[in-house]
């Protein structure tokens, strides 16, 4: 059903704060390229990538999802920086008229709902997606309270709060950043197949990369960064060792953090049981060499990684935090332990290297799972039927 506001396609401004590696990006390029499909127009607002991170903006170019770029938009935080981008924001939604501004990520968050209030009189619909949050195991108490307040703040000037999962969106409510009537669940949609199917033969890429028959890969995927716990990773293979497993850790990904994990796998003896990968824009490969894969985070929202894990047929290990639990299902397409807890992830890894079944049972059960509860055709269905209960709702939509 197609969607349209006074015989013209119905405006949204889209903005995120960096199209880097990780499930936002992905996120919002399938939104704009799904709801075209249904008469609306729109603008993707995105900033710049942070120095050592990789840039996944050729995702929308693929989908034909043009980008416009935000100078002063970015991660870090700069009062000024933020303060010129909020302004060239707000200039561009007087430019654009959008009937819909929708936000993605904290910084974007922020920058763009200031935007809306500053752009003038007649106000947009204004929606933010909280893919994670900042407000936990980011900062120290008196950062964490500013923050706080500052969503709290922002979450009035918007008409409608999503989270990503149950998970997240409670904790957004236990932390009074919203009340819950003021909250949607709009589980993130992927295009899983295309990114998770392999054709080849796993056993000759293990070959070519020197990964000898029965060794038991355990993969990583991410982002090396301090929230990611990415020292218990090591920990972690050191005692599934110690437990007789002859197990390698593949780790795809980079960041801030790699050269010194790096260094700190040399120093523990460790360096010949990881292949540091570095990323990798086809991520089907490796997740097909991988018996199972790992996710040692401290905060999530909902990781992609894990997501494309189990569609890849991977049974996962993973940290009980945030989103996580809404994705990998206890002791049916995974194990859920308790974060930092790396005498429980070894253990749980060891369950799964003595058991080639029960690894496939998960695996199977995961794929089936995911394909359907990530589906992008219902991410578009969820935000289009959002869209149309807002705009019918919100009186500042009817003003010209």
């Amino acid at each position: 059903m197609s969607a349209s506001r006074e015989g013209r396609p119905i405006r949204v401004l889209r903005v995120i704060a960096r199209l880097n590696v990780g499930g936002p990006a992905l996120h919002v390029t399938y939104l704009a390229r799904g709801l075209a499909g249904r008469g609306y127009e729109t603008t993707l607002v995105a900033g710049d990538v942070a120095r050592g991170e990789a840039s996944m903006s050729f995702v929308a170019e693929q989908a034909g999802v043009e980008v416009v770029t935000l100078p002063g938009l970015s991660r870090e935080l700069s009062p000024v920086r933020d303060a010129l981008a909020a302004f060239r924001l707000a200039r561009l939604i007087r430019k654009v008229r959008p009937d819909v501004v929708h936000t993605h990520t904290a910084k974007a968050g922020a920058v763009g709902r200031a935007a809306a209030l500053l752009a003038g009189t007649r106000r947009p619909v204004v929606v933010h997606t909280f893919h994670g949050h900042v407000l936990r195991g980011y900062f120290g108490t008196g950062g964490t309270l500013v923050f706080r307040a500052i969503e709290t703040i922002l979450a009035r000037a918007s008409h409608r709060l999503i989270a990503v999962s149950p998970e997240v969106r409670d904790e957004l409510v236990a932390l009074h950043v919203a009340p819950r009537e003021k909250f949607s669940v709009v589980r993130l949609g992927i295009e899983l197949e295309p990114r998770v199917r392999f054709d080849g033969d796993p056993a000759e890429v293990r070959r070519r990369h020197g990964i000898a028959e029965g060794k038991f890969v355990v993969g990583w995927f991410g982002r090396m960064t301090a929230v990611k716990r990415t020292d218990d990773l090591l920990t972690m293979l050191a005692g599934v060792r110690e437990r007789g497993v002859d197990a390698l850790l593949l780790l795809v990904g980079d960041g801030d953090d790699r050269e010194r994990l790096e260094q700190r796998a040399h120093d523990l003896g460790l360096a010949r049981s990881c292949l540091f990968l570095g990323y990798q824009e086809d991520v089907a490969t490796w997740y097909a060499i991988c018996d199972a894969v790992v996710l040692t985070s401290a905060s999530e929202g909902t990781p992609v990684t894990i997501i494309e894990a189990l569609a890849a047929g991977r049974p996962v290990v993973a940290t009980k935090v945030g989103g996580v639990p809404d994705v990998v299902d206890e002791g049916e397409t995974g194990f859920l332990v308790r974060p930092h807890d790396t005498h429980a992830l070894a253990e749980r890894l060891e369950i799964l290297a003595g058991d080639p079944v029960l690894r496939r049972t998960m695996g199977k059960l995961g794929r089936e799972r995911m394909l359907e509860r990530y589906a992008v055709e219902r991410l578009v269905d969820d935000v289009d039927a959002l869209y149309r209960e807002l705009l019918a709702t919100t009186s500042a939509t009817s003003r010209r």
